[in-house]
């Protein structure tokens, strides 16, 4: 059985494995004050292009999101996203959970709009009784999305814009950021989402390690106490160069990059597969996901030889499907699915 349903699961690249080994019985001071976070510090402040920014390792991206989010709102305070964003969908009430509100706006393929965003906080501040509803204290983006498209830097820049104005942070989700920075569409940069966002992360977990976000805060205000909410939220991991040793390994030599670049075109090969057979696509993703419509048999048959995800069911009897590729995605694994494809797909 080959595994197209998620993105994560294969464990680390092997460089980050050898490296782990090798710095096993490394004695170093604790909570991210080591030299290897230092040393990976200082290589994603040049990536970005941020000599004075703040950079802490969390383990994983439902915990940065929490964290990040208590951290900046207020208790009266609520976080906009769009109503596919992860923190309203897949997170279990994790934000709900630290006494915040999800604002959600609907989304079009995943993304929502600098107009949206000023209507709400405009509709908010009219109304009269505007102290009796939660006040829209953050904005919440990922790059990519949930569905695998992605914010040019011309909407960022509209967004950041409307919430510079609100005088509300930006957050950005960058669970999948380095298949974001490799798609072919894509005119986003780290140094970019540097000067655009108040606070963003780097995903690693989906991106070559074994586990780890490495969380950019740009913005002075948020830096001061983060720590604090870190702690108290339990992301303080005491053994902190486990974290900081895999996105030195990442940064070090243009790792991350080239991870997200392959598992990209591989996708693409996916997509295009499913296109010569007419395979409508739902979204109009550039990135690692891929969500084909097919019909329940075209499924089915694939489903005897492959794992992926069913999204969505559609009227007609047709689904759509999430097909995910990795960093540890094998081509010849694409290419078989490719014949498949063509095969089930062509005389369905």
């Amino acid at each position: 059985m080959l595994r197209f349903e998620c993105d994560y699961s294969e464990g680390a690249h092997p460089k980050i494995l050898e490296r782990l080994l090798s710095t096993n019985l490394e004695q170093s001071p604790g909570y991210g004050k080591d030299d290897h976070c230092e040393r990976a510090r200082a290589l994603i402040r040049q990536a970005c292009g941020l000599p004075q920014s703040t950079i802490e390792f969390l383990s994983g991206g439902t915990q940065a999101n929490q964290i990040v989010i208590a951290s900046i709102l207020k208790p009266y305070q609520g976080v906009v996203c769009a109503d596919t964003g992860h923190i309203n969908v897949h997170e279990t009430g994790a934000i709900e959970a630290t006494g915040h509100k999800v604002l959600a706006l609907p989304s079009r393929d995943g993304k929502i709009t600098a107009q949206q965003i000023a209507k709400l906080c405009s509709a908010h501040w009219t109304d009269p009784s505007h102290e009796h509803t939660v006040q829209p204290g953050l904005v919440y983006l990922s790059q990519p999305t949930e569905l695998g498209t992605l914010y040019s830097k011309a909407e960022l820049k509209a967004i950041h814009q409307v919430c510079w104005q609100r005088h509300i942070p930006l957050y950005i989700d960058g669970a999948r950021c380095g298949y974001g920075l490799a798609a072919p569409g894509n005119d986003v940069t780290l140094p970019d989402l540097a000067q655009l966002a108040d606070v963003f992360y780097i995903g690693g977990t989906k991106v070559g390690a074994l586990v780890g976000e490495a969380v950019v805060i740009p913005n002075l205000s948020i830096q001061r106490d983060f720590r604090y909410m870190v702690k108290r939220l339990g992301g303080m991991l005491a053994k902190g160069r486990l974290l900081g040793i895999q996105f030195e390994v990442l940064f070090e030599d243009g790792l991350y990059l080239q991870l997200g670049r392959q598992a990209v075109e591989l996708a693409l090969r996916i997509r295009d597969a499913f296109h010569r057979c007419g395979v409508e696509m739902a979204f109009p993703s550039q990135t690692n996901q891929q969500f084909p419509i097919l019909t329940r048999e075209q499924r089915d048959a694939l489903a005897r030889k492959y794992t992926f995800n069913q999204w969505e069911a559609l009227e007609g009897d047709r689904f759509v499907l999430r097909f995910c590729t990795s960093w540890a995605t094998q081509p010849q694994a694409v290419e078989e699915l490719c014949r498949d494809i063509a095969a089930v797909c062509t005389h369905s």
